[in-house]
């Protein structure tokens, strides 16, 4: 509220036409909200994407400023790791926005929306292992990358993945999603002559550790291609893997 609404409303009281509770509350409706999270609005200039919102431990009001003040600035929204009760309240802010409830992700596409580029393969050891790939994979439409899905080819079935390697044998880069002992990163990486980026799930009986015993089979890999994210880290994988195929063909 500037000096001249503030002088208007004062006189409004004045006159009686207004309470002095009613001056109280309208004056204090005008004050603006202090911002809740600092944006980093020029991320995308720099890095080529915008910052992306971490929807855990947010609260919805947090996260719908953050993304109003993304969209104001024509960039695109991914939002991670947000439960199905918080997506609910923000598809009634923004009527546009997109929620993959298998991922836990939530997008908002910005007014300027790029041609997808690329091709990147997302490529699951089980089903268990879905929600993990579903983050990558929608990180990677945020990025306007192609992908291409493979699920269910792990070691325990060994022909599966060569019956369809025609599907990602030219990709740009892979991510492979994989629980239990981990192995499946590195088969992939014998079959193919680029980055394969490898994310071990938290999928697996007690002596997996949490996701643990795949993680150090990961990063203990004799696949010279293959690199290695955190344990469930989706959006880090398809975020890289995204990186490599638009340095390629933008």
């Amino acid at each position: 509220m500037d000096s001249h609404q503030l002088v208007t409303l004062a006189g409004r009281l004045a006159a009686a036409e207004i309470s002095a509770e009613e001056f109280l509350r309208l004056a204090a409706e005008a004050v603006p909200k202090p911002a809740i999270a600092s944006v980093d609005l020029d991320r995308q200039a720099r890095c080529g994407f915008p910052e992306v919102v971490y929807g855990e431990g947010k609260s919805i009001e947090a996260i719908a400023q953050i993304a109003r003040q993304l969209l104001d600035h024509s960039q695109p929204v991914l939002v991670t790791r947000l439960d199905s009760r918080k997506a609910t309240a923000l598809e009634e802010v923004f009527p546009e926005a997109a929620y993959n409830e298998v991922g836990r992700t939530l997008r908002v596409e910005s007014a300027r929306q790029r041609k997808p580029v690329g091709q990147v393969a997302v490529i699951t050891a089980g089903t268990s292992d879905l929600p993990v790939a579903e983050e990558a994979r929608e990180t990677l439409g945020w990025m306007g990358v192609r992908a291409t899905m493979v699920h269910d080819v792990g070691v325990a079935g060994p022909h599966r993945l060569p019956e369809r390697l025609a599907e990602f044998s030219h990709a740009d880069a892979i991510v492979v999603v994989a629980g239990m002992e981990g192995a499946l990163p590195s088969v992939v990486g014998g079959y193919v002559a680029c980055p394969v980026f490898a994310v071990p799930t938290s999928v697996g009986y007690g002596a997996n550790l949490g996701g643990l015993a795949a993680l150090l089979a990961m990063l203990n890999s004799c696949a010279s291609n293959v690199a290695v994210v955190n344990i469930d880290a989706g959006f880090k994988a398809g975020y890289l893997a995204g990186l490599v195929a638009k340095r390629r063909h933008d």
